[in-house]
C-alpha cells in the first residue's frame, strides 16, 4: 500500500476511531488542524520556539497541521512534503493554506536533498519525521545546512529503540507498518550523533519530560506510569525530578523523544 492507502484503511476501521483522531487523520481537515493548534502538544512546542517568528521550514509536513499552526502563530512557513496526496500530503496542505494568515509555500521534495540555499531559515521544524530518514546523517546535514547561524532545529516525537531486537518489536506492533512498510526508528545515540555534527548544544527531551512527547496523555497519567515503574504508591506526591529520572531510563521500543539544537553562530 501507499501511505495514503494505509491511512485510508485506518480511517474506516471501527476500532481505530480514537487512534485516527489522535493522529489528526480525521475530517474535516480544518477541524483537525484547529484541534492540533489548540492541543497541549502544540502549546508545549510553541513554548520551545523563539519568541519572534521568522522563516520556518516544516519538514515532512504531511497533512499540514503543524504548518497551519506555525502560520497562525505568525511564521513565514515553507512546507516540505514529497507526497502529493489530498489526504495526507501536499494537496491537504494547500487546502489548509487557504485558511492561514499568509499562504504556505509548498515544496514537493525529499529531506535528504533540500532544494534551498544555505542558511535561509530561522527554524527547521520536523514532527515525527527523522525516524523515516533513509540516511539519517545526510538528512540532518541538510536540515542544518539551511539553518541560519543561531537558528533552531526542533524534531519532535521521534521513535527511539535500543537495539535491532527493539526495532523489530516496535515495527511488529505498529498499526500501519505491515501495510505500507515505511516506519523506522533509531537509537538515541544515532539521533544525537547525527544532530551534533552541526548543532550545539543538542537537547534531548525524554518521553515524560514534555507534553510534546506524551500528549494526548496528561501529566497525572505520566505520574501514575512513573509510579508503577518504581512501585511508588502515591503518584500525586511523586516529585517532578523523579519522573524525569524514570523517563530517561525507559526502554520501551519506539518511545518518543524530542530533540532541539542550535546552529553555531560562527
Amino acid at each position: 500500500m501507499t501511505w495514503e492507502e494505509a491511512v485510508s484503511w485506518l480511517r474506516i476501521q471501527p476500532d481505530k476511531t480514537e487512534l485516527v483522531s489522535a493522529c489528526y487523520f480525521d475530517d474535516p481537515l480544518e477541524a483537525a488542524a484547529q484541534r492540533f493548534y489548540n492541543s497541549l502538544e502544540w502549546q508545549a512546542v510553541r513554548a520551545l520556539l523563539p519568541n519572534k517568528p521568522g522563516a520556518v521550514l516544516d519538514v515532512g509536513a504531511g497533512r499540514g497541521i503543524a504548518s497551519y499552526a506555525l502560520s497562525v502563530d505568525g511564521w513565514d512557513v515553507t512546507a516540505l512534503e514529497p507526497d502529493a496526496s489530498a489526504l495526507v500530503g501536499a494537496g491537504a496542505i494547500a487546502t489548509l493554506s487557504k485558511l492561514t494568515p499568509k499562504p504556505i509555500n509548498i515544496v514537493q521534495d525529499w529531506g535528504e536533498t533540500l532544494p534551498f540555499e544555505d542558511a535561509c531559515f530561522d527554524v527547521v521544524h520536523a514532527r515525527q519525521v527523522l525516524h523515516h530518514a533513509k540516511d539519517l546523517n545526510q538528512f540532518c546535514k541538510e536540515l542544518i545546512r539551511v539553518l541560519r547561524p543561531g537558528g533552531m532545529l526542533i524534531a519532535t516525537r521521534e521513535h527511539v529503540v535500543d537495539n535491532p531486537e527493539g526495532l523489530r518489536a516496535f515495527l511488529d506492533t505498529h498499526p500501519l507498518h505491515s501495510l505500507y512498510g515505511g516506519e523506522n526508528a533509531f537509537t538515541l545515540q544515532e539521533y544525537l550523533d547525527a544532530l551534533a555534527s552541526g548543532l550545539a548544544p543538542v537537547i534531548a527531551l525524554s518521553p515524560w519530560e514534555t507534553p510534546v512527547n506524551y500528549f494526548p496523555a496528561k501529566y497525572p497519567d505520566v505520574r501514575k506510569a512513573a509510579s508503577r515503574k518504581i512501585f511508588w504508591p502515591f503518584p500525586a506526591l511523586l516529585p517532578d525530578w523523579v519522573v524525569r529520572r524514570v523517563s530517561r531510563r525507559l526502554s520501551d521500543p519506539g518511545r518518543l523523544y524530542t530533540f532541539i539544537g542550535y546552529r553555531s553562530q560562527l
